[in-house]
């Protein structure tokens, strides 16, 4: 009876040896869970910077979310946005160049040409052009210096000026620019009573003192013009200012 007594207690002490052995088992595989389910959280939260643009070794350098190409873009928008304001208050300062400000000093005459010629559809008007050729803006008096005689006469004293519609200020030519001034020989269309023996127009383009008279220029009006009372405008800058100016004058 002793020896059955004993069994259980045998049978008991190897099954709790065993289960220890189990249990000893079961704690390394535990820890080996554990350790691997570390790596990669470690490792994910090492690759965040890496994709933030972080200075990781063999990260490559064009990520397309990195903090550095929003800072470049920034600038060159604000740079965008001011040139077309800069654009438009140049814009609006350059149509000014015929302005009195944009004037400069007075012209020289090597930096002019002059021109006469007959005005369309009106037989006794006179179209004169003075361009300035030279590459800055100039200023000429408010008209040029006119007289009509004979090419041959040595007298010119009796040469006869145009009455010239009011105006005195300066008037601006750009470079390249034109300044026109409008004669009618005969604004009455007289037949009769008209100056005999006038053929040629005289022009000094700056009238005020600034031009010496060896600067005149003649121009031939051919035999028969005729001449009564000839009126003048002012310098304008387009043919059709110079006609209106023109007629304003007395006669």
């Amino acid at each position: 009876m002793s020896v059955r007594r004993r069994r259980p207690s045998l049978v008991s002490a190897v099954l709790i040896a065993g289960a220890g052995l189990a249990l000893t088992a079961c704690g390394p595989d535990t820890g080996d869970s554990a350790g691997g389910s570390t790596a990669p959280t470690t490792a994910a939260v090492t690759a965040t910077p890496t994709t933030a643009g972080g200075p990781a070794t063999g990260a490559p350098s064009a990520p397309g979310p990195s903090t550095g190409a929003p800072k470049a873009s920034a600038p060159a928008a604000g740079t965008a946005s001011r040139t077309p304001s800069g654009a438009s208050a140049s814009g609006a300062a350059r149509p000014d160049a015929g302005s009195a400000g944009a004037a400069g000093g007075p012209c020289d005459s090597q930096n002019l040409s002059i021109h006469v010629t007959g005005r369309t559809g009106a037989a006794t008007q006179w179209v004169i052009e003075v361009r300035n050729t030279g590459t800055n803006a100039c200023s000429l008096s408010s008209s040029p210096g006119v007289d009509l005689g004979n090419s041959t006469s040595p007298d010119r004293s009796k040469n006869i000026k145009p009455v010239l519609a009011s105006g005195t200020a300066r008037f601006p030519v750009p470079a390249g620019r034109s300044a026109y001034a409008v004669i009618d020989l005969d604004p009455s269309g007289a037949t009769t009573g008209t100056v005999p023996g006038i053929n040629e127009l005289n022009v000094l383009a700056d009238d005020e003192g600034a031009m010496p008279l060896a600067g005149t220029q003649n121009f031939p009006l051919g035999s028969g013009a005729r001449v009564l009372n000839p009126q003048m405008g002012i310098y304008r800058s387009t043919v059709a200012e110079a006609v209106t100016s023109m007629a304003a004058a007395p006669y």
